[in-house]
């Protein structure tokens, strides 16, 4: 290859990276589009278990003064888990829509799965089990019929029932 269309393919790769980045990043400083996602992130914390910004029970004491604050906060430039970490300091972790992947929050996460896992396997023993039991035994020493004598019994029941 020559030099000139290695430096194409570079420049091409280089535009491509920067549209890439451009369209990830489309809205990441809008200070309506951040509100909105760290709104939808966060609890309102009057007991109506509804989200931030979708708590709409008719005098609720918390949700406008939260909302004021996370508006004041994104309009300041505070960072997302800046502003999260000051309403959890304020709110106390009920205020997280969803637990954090840190520490013993990770429970959260991950006993779902095994909880899963562990009954699938309780119920395969239970139905192996039940696969597997022996015939019961019958008293008195009897044996249990089949084939050919079952259904010579089963003539001789209908002839005396006259079914």
């Amino acid at each position: 290859m020559n030099a000139k269309s290695v430096k194409a393919g570079r420049q091409l790769i280089h535009t491509l990276l920067l549209c890439t980045a451009v369209f990830a990043l489309i809205g990441a400083g809008d200070p309506g589009t951040r509100f909105n996602q760290i709104g939808h992130q966060m609890m309102c914390v009057c007991g109506c278990k509804q989200i931030l910004l979708e708590c709409n029970h008719v005098g609720c004491p918390y949700s406008d003064g939260m909302r004021n604050e996370l508006m004041v906060a994104v309009n300041r430039g505070d960072s997302d888990s800046l502003v999260e970490q000051s309403f959890v300091q304020k709110y106390g972790p009920t205020v997280l829509a969803a637990p954090t992947n840190r520490g013993f929050d990770r429970v959260a996460y991950i006993l779902p799965f095994v909880v899963l896992i562990l009954g699938f396997g309780l119920m395969a023993m239970i139905v192996r089990s039940w696969k597997n039991r022996p015939a019961p035994a019958i008293a008195g020493g009897l044996h249990p019929v089949h084939g050919a004598e079952l259904e010579q019994f089963r003539d001789q029941a209908g002839e005396e029932t006259d079914l």
